[in-house]
Formats: structure tokens, sequence, C-alpha cells
């Protein structure tokens, strides 16, 4: 598979250049696994706890054909809701996703991916 193109947060950015610890955490259980308001609940808990331990979460997604590692909260929300229109996208489908311009939460194998291209080392699910 090529590189994609994605998008990092500011703050993904500036601690991948600072060499500082990124976690990538994936989206399908917020999409997919579990109901609101829980899945929410849940996605922001994790980010929580791995600021606590000291590193910088990447939620990772597909938002309207842009991959991106670090989502906001209004980002967060929007794979929250209840509806069709977000895909499950595993690493073969990130790159019809973006070629479709579709919105989509990434499973483990999508988000490691995208955490590859990124140089991003760890995942957690």
């Amino acid at each position: 598979m090529s590189e994609l193109p994605l998008t990092l947060s500011p703050e993904v950015a500036d601690a991948l250049a600072a060499g500082a610890p990124v976690v990538a955490l994936e989206t399908s259980i917020v999409a997919q696994g579990l109901p609101a308001p829980h899945n929410l609940e849940a996605a922001l808990a994790c980010e929580a706890a791995v600021r606590h331990a000291g590193a910088v979460p990447a939620t990772v997604a597909v938002l309207d054909g842009e991959l991106r590692l670090g989502l906001s909260r209004v980002d967060l929300e929007r794979l929250a809701l209840p509806g069709p229109e977000v895909r499950k996208l595993s690493s073969r489908d990130l790159g019809p996703a973006l070629a479709a311009r579709a919105t989509g939460a990434t499973t483990v194998a999508g988000t490691t991916r995208a955490a590859a291209l990124a140089g991003v080392r760890f995942m957690a699910t």
C-alpha cells in the first residue's frame, strides 16, 4: 500500500516533532462498538488516560475524505452519533474512503496503518 495523505492535529504534530510519546487510538468502538452516550464517554476517557500517562492521544478517523490523527471533541461527537454514513475502516479501506471523501471510524488495523504512516509507534484500543 502506498503512503496516504494524512493530517495531524497541531498537538500531535508538535509532540512528534519534539519526540514526545504519542499513542494512536482507534475509533470503531466510538462509531460501531458502544451505544451513545457511552461511546463518546469511552473515547474521552481513553484520551484522558493517555494524557494521565504522560503521552499525547492521536485518535484516528477519516473525516470527509481526510485521514486525521488527533481529533477535536466535535469530531468525536460526529463519530459518536448513530448513522450509516460512518464507515468501519480497516487498513484496506483507507484508500477507497479517501477517494470517496467518506467519513469512517478506524479499526485496530486501520489505526495501526495510519499510525505507522505518521511515525506514531504506540497504539491502544
